[in-house]
């Protein structure tokens, strides 16, 4: 058995050592707790840098650079209103950038489903950009959206947002929806008289559009003159002209009619949709040789052409 003095000296030696290791552990804790603020600065900063680049790609136009980005940082971060926000804008720039219409419609909902996340994180009066660019996105989206993108077009405005082509998407916006008062004095804004390069030919067939709707045919005439005026664009030039030779055939001036339809064959080569006004025109003035060869014709271009064969009781 160990002596009393012995005994007491291993009890002291176990004291110590309890003692040095509890000051260790101490210094331990005290050492990761004064690295701790160091940690949380980098990270912030690192964190910082990330968006500072991102928004950079996104103000260079280096649109797919920057959604790549955005998509990744918000795999660690997936409520990060400025993330969801850049993944959005960005998916939008990409939607509009393709030449398929199906990829553009993937680009368009990732860009509403990520500036939705966006509004549910943070909805606030300053949020206009995001409610203007989700207006264009669901305009994109198809004509059985336009209520949507009248309402997040609207919601840009009453947030005091400024962009010069928002009266133009809502006026064609208010035309799908079949209100073509709203839709004129969408459309009438955007005739500014500070723009030098005037009116688009596309804006002007709008507005010719939409006054037809409300049964102005001589406003509606006077805005086709004035786009095929303009236009160098040979779809709008087609669409322009059958809606005036339409115009014009209601209107009892045949000749005129004849001659926008044809001149659409001319500029733009066989157009089924012109042979078959052709046909429509001849038939009204009871020439049916004419009248059913042009919608042969129409048959030869498109088989499944329904009204063409119709009007042959096939």
């Amino acid at each position: 058995m160990l002596s009393k003095r012995a005994s007491f000296a291993l009890k002291s030696a176990s004291k110590r050592n309890a003692v040095f290791q509890r000051l260790v552990v101490i210094a331990i804790l005290l050492t990761i707790l004064s690295l701790v603020p160091l940690i949380f600065v980098r990270l912030r900063e690192s964190g910082a840098h990330e968006r500072r680049e991102l928004a950079s790609l996104f103000e260079s136009s280096s649109f797919e650079q920057a959604h790549t980005l955005s998509v990744e940082l918000l795999n660690e971060h997936p409520l990060d209103f400025f993330l969801l926000t850049m993944r959005g804008f960005s998916a939008y720039q990409l939607a509009i950038a393709q030449i398929n219409k199906s990829e553009t419609l993937v680009y368009i909902d990732e860009s509403i489903q990520a500036l939705r996340k966006a509004l549910l994180v943070k909805s606030t009066v300053k949020d206009g950009p995001v409610y203007y660019v989700l207006g264009k996105a669901y305009f994109y989206k198809g004509q059985e959206y336009a209520d949507l993108a009248v309402t997040y077009l609207e919601k840009a405005q009453a947030a005091a947002f400024s962009a010069a082509d928002i009266p133009e998407y809502l006026g064609l916006a208010y035309a799908a929806l079949g209100d073509f008062h709203r839709s004129i004095a969408a459309f009438s804004l955007s005739l500014s008289p500070d723009n030098e390069e005037g009116p688009s030919d596309l804006l002007l067939l709008a507005i010719a559009r939409s006054y037809l709707g409300l049964g102005d045919t001589d406003a509606a005439k006077a805005y086709l003159v004035q786009s095929l005026t303009v236009s160098k664009d040979s779809r709008t030039r087609s669409a322009s002209r059958l809606l005036l030779g339409s115009i014009l055939a209601g209107s009892g001036d045949v000749s005129g009619a004849e001659s926008e339809f044809l001149a659409v064959i001319e500029e733009s080569g066989e157009s089924v949709d012109a042979r078959y006004e052709l046909g429509v025109l001849y038939a009204s003035l009871g020439d049916t040789s004419r009248a059913r060869a042009e919608w042969r014709r129409v048959l030869r271009l498109d088989p499944a052409h329904a009204q063409a064969g119709r009007r042959l009781n096939l």
